[in-house]
């Protein structure tokens, strides 16, 4: 926020805490600073975090013309899903998007807290994403999403040069998220522009970004090579998936693995995309919406841009849209082991005979507890 404020002096700050509680809505408290604007907005309200700041930021508006917002969000909220829900346009309501333009989204890391954060998977939280709360998230899996949600990564300058933790942090997040511009800074506050240009630049079409960047079949880019050490696999298959073998390599597979994530065809739910998640030693396997099937124009039309180019892509005639497709992220990964072991889990030409029928009678002892 600091580098943010001295690179664009006359903006407008605009940091939000949100209290999460069991149930109902949140206490949200907003903490305003810049010329020109009621100090009588900084206060706290209970509500819907997003209907509270929407008219925070029409007010900024008003209030001060043309306004530079910076937004500052807490941990508390599942970022992507609820900037989706902050500028998604609404019946007989002003939206965001007739006033603002939306910046790159930015993500600050401290090296220590982030590594320390990948190893936490012993409790969870659940965060706001714009609708509700969700489901309960490991530090893990938030610090991962935090990251990945980023259009720019800010990670400190290490005031050693003979500190490699700052380094080996910036090549994971790298990694995480190839799509994002890193830049390296220190930590002092100073009046010295050091972050990239493109971070002030209006992103025109952040919504339909965001959108795509939820969708359940995503293909998020894939950073080659390796850096001090981290490196990047990707697996792909069009057979479907054996639950009980996919079960028995999970600990192959998962070998030095610090995030993955992706989508599955498991056998045994064939007409469900079953999302993968992975961070630390925590893997999550659920449902996550249908393929898409032909004549279904309803769920065509509700998928983005790039899903929809992505299933034409490559759909098959027979199998329509499905596959599964993984990224893994990790320390000196082997990834002749990791796709073997996955590829040794895909149906046989036997298996793949009986058709979806006899693969619903497959034990599945990821998800068979779980209704259909």
């Amino acid at each position: 926020m600091d580098k943010l404020v001295c690179a664009v002096p006359r903006a407008v700050v605009l940091a939000v805490s949100v209290h999460c509680r069991d149930d109902g809505y949140p206490v949200v408290q907003r903490l305003v600073a810049g010329t020109g604007v009621p100090q009588s907005m900084s206060q706290a309200a209970t509500g819907d975090p997003v209907v509270i700041l929407r008219q925070d930021l029409l007010a900024i508006r008003r209030a001060v013309q043309p306004p530079h917002v910076v937004l500052v969000l807490p941990g508390e909220l599942d970022v992507l899903p609820f900037l989706v829900e902050l500028w998604r346009p609404r019946i007989g309501a002003s939206a965001l998007g007739d006033y603002y333009a939306p910046a790159p989204v930015l993500a600050g890391i401290d090296p220590a807290a982030f590594l320390a954060e990948l190893g936490c998977v012993h409790h969870a939280a659940r965060l706001w994403d714009g609708a509700d709360h969700t489901d309960p998230l490991t530090p893990a899996e938030i610090a991962a999403r935090r990251v990945e949600a980023a259009d720019g990564l800010i990670v400190p300058t290490p005031p050693n040069p003979a500190e490699c933790r700052a380094g080996g942090v910036a090549a994971l997040a790298r990694h995480l998220n190839p799509s994002a511009t890193l830049a390296h800074v220190c930590r002092q506050a100073g009046p010295g522009l050091e972050l990239p240009p493109s971070f002030l630049l209006p992103a025109p079409h952040a919504l339909e970004e965001w959108r795509a960047r939820l969708e359940p079949v995503t293909m998020p880019r894939l950073r080659p090579g390796t850096d001090q050490g981290v490196s990047s696999v990707r697996w792909r298959a069009r057979r479907p998936l054996h639950p009980e073998r996919l079960a028995d390599t999970l600990a192959t597979v998962m070998a030095g693995v610090v995030r993955s994530r992706g989508h599955l065809w498991l056998s045994s739910r064939a007409e469900a995309v079953v999302s993968w998640r992975s961070a630390g030693a925590h893997v999550e396997l659920r449902e996550a919406g249908r393929w898409l099937e032909p004549g279904a124009e309803s769920a065509w039309r509700a998928a983005s841009p790039q899903r929809r180019t992505l299933a034409s892509w490559f759909w098959h005639d027979y199998y329509g849209e499905r596959r599964s497709d993984i990224t893994f992220t990790g320390a000196h990964l082997d990834r002749g082991r990791l796709c073997s072991a996955l590829d040794a889990a895909l149906l046989d030409d036997a298996e793949l005979g009986l058709g979806s029928e006899g693969w619903a009678g497959f034990p599945d002892p990821l998800l068979g507890d779980l209704p259909r």
